[in-house]
Protein backbone atom coordinates (compact mmCIF):
# COMPACT_ATOMS: atom_id res chain seq x y z
CA UNK A 1 0.00 0.00 0.00
CA UNK A 2 1.42 3.35 -1.09
CA UNK A 3 1.54 6.06 1.48
CA UNK A 4 1.75 9.68 0.44
CA UNK A 5 4.32 11.45 2.52
CA UNK A 6 3.52 14.99 3.45
CA UNK A 7 5.91 17.58 4.75
CA UNK A 8 4.00 19.74 7.20
CA UNK A 9 7.29 21.09 8.48
CA UNK A 10 8.27 22.80 5.24
CA UNK A 11 6.43 26.10 5.84
CA UNK A 12 7.87 26.17 9.33
CA UNK A 13 11.34 25.52 7.95
CA UNK A 14 10.91 28.38 5.49
CA UNK A 15 9.77 30.59 8.32
CA UNK A 16 12.83 29.63 10.35
CA UNK A 17 15.04 30.56 7.41
CA UNK A 18 14.01 34.19 7.54
CA UNK A 19 15.75 35.15 10.78
CA UNK A 20 18.91 33.42 9.56
CA UNK A 21 19.16 35.25 6.23
CA UNK A 22 18.18 38.53 7.89
CA UNK A 23 20.96 38.16 10.45
CA UNK A 24 23.42 37.50 7.66
CA UNK A 25 22.25 40.61 5.82
CA UNK A 26 22.56 42.71 8.97
CA UNK A 27 26.02 41.34 9.75
CA UNK A 28 27.26 41.98 6.22
CA UNK A 29 25.89 45.53 6.10
CA UNK A 30 27.40 46.46 9.46
CA UNK A 31 30.76 45.04 8.39
CA UNK A 32 30.67 47.06 5.18
CA UNK A 33 29.85 50.21 7.14
CA UNK A 34 33.44 50.78 8.21
CA UNK A 35 34.77 50.28 4.68
CA UNK A 36 32.66 53.01 3.09
CA UNK A 37 34.66 56.23 2.53
CA UNK A 38 31.40 58.22 2.42
CA UNK A 39 30.68 57.06 5.96
CA UNK A 40 34.11 57.95 7.26
CA UNK A 41 34.03 61.39 5.61
CA UNK A 42 30.53 62.67 6.25
CA UNK A 43 29.59 60.86 9.45
CA UNK A 44 32.92 60.99 11.28
CA UNK A 45 35.41 63.43 9.77
CA UNK A 46 33.25 66.33 8.56
CA UNK A 47 31.22 66.95 11.77
CA UNK A 48 34.27 66.64 14.01
CA UNK A 49 36.56 68.92 11.99
CA UNK A 50 33.79 71.51 11.54
CA UNK A 51 32.99 71.46 15.27
CA UNK A 52 36.64 71.95 16.20
CA UNK A 53 36.98 74.93 13.86
CA UNK A 54 33.64 76.68 14.50
CA UNK A 55 33.42 75.84 18.19
CA UNK A 56 36.60 77.77 18.97
CA UNK A 57 35.82 80.81 16.81
CA UNK A 58 33.46 82.68 19.14
CA UNK A 59 35.10 82.41 22.55
CA UNK A 60 33.61 80.83 25.63
CA UNK A 61 31.29 83.57 26.90
CA UNK A 62 27.59 83.91 26.14
CA UNK A 63 26.68 86.92 24.04
CA UNK A 64 26.85 88.08 20.47
CA UNK A 65 23.72 86.12 19.64
CA UNK A 66 24.65 83.04 21.69
CA UNK A 67 22.49 82.40 24.79
CA UNK A 68 25.17 80.06 26.20
CA UNK A 69 28.90 79.36 25.78
CA UNK A 70 29.33 79.23 21.96
CA UNK A 71 31.56 76.17 22.11
CA UNK A 72 28.88 74.28 24.06
CA UNK A 73 26.26 75.51 21.59
CA UNK A 74 28.18 74.01 18.67
CA UNK A 75 29.04 70.75 20.40
CA UNK A 76 25.32 70.12 20.94
CA UNK A 77 24.49 71.30 17.42
CA UNK A 78 27.08 69.17 15.67
CA UNK A 79 25.67 66.04 17.25
CA UNK A 80 22.67 66.71 15.00
CA UNK A 81 25.02 67.15 12.03
CA UNK A 82 26.00 63.49 12.45
CA UNK A 83 22.32 62.53 12.19
CA UNK A 84 21.73 64.72 9.14
CA UNK A 85 24.83 63.57 7.26
CA UNK A 86 23.92 59.94 7.85
CA UNK A 87 20.38 60.34 6.56
CA UNK A 88 20.92 62.78 3.71
CA UNK A 89 24.28 61.69 2.31
CA UNK A 90 25.55 58.30 3.51
CA UNK A 91 22.42 56.16 3.25
CA UNK A 92 21.05 57.52 -0.06
CA UNK A 93 24.39 56.91 -1.81
CA UNK A 94 24.77 53.46 -0.25
CA UNK A 95 21.28 52.30 -1.27
CA UNK A 96 21.33 53.92 -4.72
CA UNK A 97 24.61 52.11 -5.39
CA UNK A 98 22.86 48.84 -4.58
CA UNK A 99 19.99 49.66 -6.93
CA UNK A 100 22.35 50.70 -9.71
CA UNK A 101 24.29 47.43 -9.46
CA UNK A 102 21.21 45.22 -9.20
CA UNK A 103 21.95 44.11 -5.64
CA UNK A 104 18.36 44.66 -4.48
CA UNK A 105 17.04 42.39 -7.22
CA UNK A 106 19.48 39.71 -6.12
CA UNK A 107 18.26 40.01 -2.53
CA UNK A 108 14.68 39.46 -3.70
CA UNK A 109 15.68 36.53 -5.91
CA UNK A 110 17.60 34.95 -3.02
CA UNK A 111 14.44 34.81 -0.92
CA UNK A 112 15.13 37.50 1.66
CA UNK A 113 12.03 38.50 3.64
CA UNK A 114 10.31 41.64 2.36
CA UNK A 115 11.15 43.59 5.50
CA UNK A 116 14.77 42.48 5.84
CA UNK A 117 16.38 45.23 3.77
CA UNK A 118 14.47 47.96 5.64
CA UNK A 119 15.59 46.51 8.94
CA UNK A 120 19.19 46.21 7.77
CA UNK A 121 19.31 49.83 6.58
CA UNK A 122 17.73 51.01 9.83
CA UNK A 123 20.42 49.16 11.79
CA UNK A 124 23.18 50.54 9.56
CA UNK A 125 21.93 54.12 9.91
CA UNK A 126 21.44 53.97 13.67
CA UNK A 127 24.84 52.32 14.15
CA UNK A 128 26.53 55.02 12.09
CA UNK A 129 24.80 57.73 14.16
CA UNK A 130 25.79 56.06 17.43
CA UNK A 131 29.44 55.69 16.38
CA UNK A 132 29.64 59.16 14.84
CA UNK A 133 27.93 60.86 17.79
CA UNK A 134 30.05 59.07 20.39
CA UNK A 135 33.24 59.90 18.48
CA UNK A 136 32.29 63.56 18.19
CA UNK A 137 31.63 63.83 21.94
CA UNK A 138 34.85 61.98 22.73
CA UNK A 139 36.83 64.48 20.66
CA UNK A 140 34.92 67.46 22.09
CA UNK A 141 35.41 66.41 25.72
CA UNK A 142 39.11 67.37 26.12
CA UNK A 143 38.81 70.42 23.84
CA UNK A 144 35.57 72.19 24.74
CA UNK A 145 33.97 69.83 27.23
CA UNK A 146 30.67 68.02 26.77
CA UNK A 147 27.70 70.23 27.73
CA UNK A 148 25.73 69.17 30.79
CA UNK A 149 22.45 67.55 29.72
CA UNK A 150 19.71 69.61 31.38
CA UNK A 151 16.79 67.30 30.46
CA UNK A 152 18.03 63.78 29.62
CA UNK A 153 14.57 62.38 28.85
CA UNK A 154 13.71 65.02 26.26
CA UNK A 155 17.17 64.87 24.75
CA UNK A 156 16.91 61.10 24.39
CA UNK A 157 13.47 61.49 22.80
CA UNK A 158 14.82 64.12 20.41
CA UNK A 159 17.80 61.96 19.41
CA UNK A 160 15.58 58.91 18.87
CA UNK A 161 12.98 60.81 16.80
CA UNK A 162 15.61 62.66 14.75
CA UNK A 163 17.60 59.47 14.10
CA UNK A 164 14.54 57.55 12.94
CA UNK A 165 13.37 60.48 10.82
CA UNK A 166 16.64 60.98 8.96
CA UNK A 167 17.50 57.31 8.59
CA UNK A 168 14.05 56.79 7.07
CA UNK A 169 14.50 59.82 4.80
CA UNK A 170 17.85 58.41 3.72
CA UNK A 171 16.34 55.04 2.88
CA UNK A 172 13.52 56.74 0.98
CA UNK A 173 15.89 58.93 -1.05
CA UNK A 174 18.11 55.96 -1.82
CA UNK A 175 15.19 54.00 -3.25
CA UNK A 176 13.86 56.93 -5.29
CA UNK A 177 17.10 58.11 -6.92
CA UNK A 178 18.38 55.95 -9.79
CA UNK A 179 22.16 56.21 -9.40
CA UNK A 180 24.76 56.78 -6.70
CA UNK A 181 25.86 59.98 -8.41
CA UNK A 182 22.35 61.43 -8.41
CA UNK A 183 21.89 60.40 -4.77
CA UNK A 184 25.10 62.15 -3.83
CA UNK A 185 24.11 65.33 -5.71
CA UNK A 186 20.61 65.49 -4.21
CA UNK A 187 21.87 64.58 -0.74
CA UNK A 188 24.47 67.34 -0.76
CA UNK A 189 21.91 69.87 -2.05
CA UNK A 190 19.58 69.00 0.81
CA UNK A 191 22.24 68.74 3.48
CA UNK A 192 24.34 71.87 3.13
CA UNK A 193 21.57 74.53 3.19
CA UNK A 194 20.08 72.80 6.23
CA UNK A 195 23.51 72.52 7.81
CA UNK A 196 24.39 76.20 7.28
CA UNK A 197 21.00 77.67 8.18
CA UNK A 198 19.63 75.30 10.77
CA UNK A 199 22.51 73.64 12.62
CA UNK A 200 26.14 74.52 12.05
CA UNK A 201 25.89 78.15 10.97
CA UNK A 202 25.29 81.35 12.96
CA UNK A 203 22.74 81.39 15.78
CA UNK A 204 19.18 82.29 14.70
CA UNK A 205 19.22 85.54 16.69
CA UNK A 206 21.75 87.16 14.31
CA UNK A 207 19.93 86.11 11.13
CA UNK A 208 17.56 88.38 9.24
CA UNK A 209 13.87 87.80 9.87
CA UNK A 210 13.31 86.14 6.49
CA UNK A 211 16.30 83.80 6.79
CA UNK A 212 15.43 82.92 10.38
CA UNK A 213 11.85 82.13 9.34
CA UNK A 214 13.14 79.69 6.71
CA UNK A 215 15.83 78.15 8.90
CA UNK A 216 13.48 77.36 11.75
CA UNK A 217 11.22 75.28 9.48
CA UNK A 218 13.86 73.05 7.94
CA UNK A 219 13.55 69.41 9.09
CA UNK A 220 17.17 69.28 10.26
CA UNK A 221 16.70 72.54 12.18
CA UNK A 222 13.60 71.13 13.89
CA UNK A 223 15.55 68.02 14.85
CA UNK A 224 18.36 70.22 16.14
CA UNK A 225 15.98 72.28 18.27
CA UNK A 226 14.46 69.08 19.70
CA UNK A 227 17.93 68.00 20.84
CA UNK A 228 19.85 71.21 21.57
CA UNK A 229 17.26 73.18 23.56
CA UNK A 230 16.59 70.58 26.30
CA UNK A 231 20.28 69.64 26.28
CA UNK A 232 21.44 73.19 27.04
CA UNK A 233 18.44 74.14 29.19
CA UNK A 234 17.07 76.64 26.67
CA UNK A 235 13.52 75.25 26.62
CA UNK A 236 11.58 72.02 26.25
CA UNK A 237 11.27 72.25 22.41
CA UNK A 238 7.91 70.47 22.51
CA UNK A 239 6.81 71.84 19.14
CA UNK A 240 10.07 70.87 17.42
CA UNK A 241 9.97 67.40 18.99
CA UNK A 242 6.38 66.80 17.86
CA UNK A 243 7.24 67.95 14.33
CA UNK A 244 10.25 65.63 14.26
CA UNK A 245 8.13 62.70 15.45
CA UNK A 246 5.61 63.37 12.65
CA UNK A 247 8.43 63.48 10.09
CA UNK A 248 9.79 60.21 11.48
CA UNK A 249 6.42 58.44 11.25
CA UNK A 250 5.69 59.62 7.70
CA UNK A 251 9.23 58.95 6.44
CA UNK A 252 9.37 55.50 8.04
CA UNK A 253 6.03 54.55 6.50
CA UNK A 254 7.08 55.68 3.03
CA UNK A 255 10.52 54.09 3.31
CA UNK A 256 9.02 50.80 4.45
CA UNK A 257 6.77 50.69 1.39
CA UNK A 258 9.62 51.56 -0.98
CA UNK A 259 12.02 48.95 0.40
CA UNK A 260 9.66 45.98 0.25
CA UNK A 261 11.74 43.50 -1.79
Amino acid sequence: MNTTTTHPDRPAAAGRRHPSVTRRLLTTELRLLGRDPMTLTFVLVFPIVSMLIIGGSFGTEAGGGFPVDPSQWYVASYFTVVIGSTGLIMLPVHIATYRERGVLRRFAAAGFPRWSFSLAMLAVGLTAIAIGGATLLAVAAPVYGVPHVDDPVRVAAGVAAASLAFVSLGVLLGTLLPTARSAQAVGLMLFFPSFLLGVGGPPPSVMSDAVREISERLPLALANQAIREPWLGLGDATGALCATVVIAIVAAGLAGRRTAL
